[in-house]
């Protein structure tokens, strides 16, 4: 059960990450859920930062 859970979150984070890069913004995030959600929008900083630092153009 925990694994099943954990892909989840992490294909949430995934999806954060992705949406990003792609320069949506916040408030685009899909999930409802609090864990999902902040799973997804840590992805979405980090993507942000990476974007910012210079990582990707």
């Amino acid at each position: 059960m925990k694994r099943q859970k954990r892909d989840r979150l992490e294909r949430a984070q995934s999806k954060g990450y992705k949406a990003g890069l792609n320069g949506r913004s916040m408030e685009a995030c899909p999930y409802q859920q609090m864990d999902a959600r902040s799973y997804w929008m840590g992805g979405w900083r980090d993507a942000r930062e990476d974007k910012h630092s210079g990582l990707y153009k």
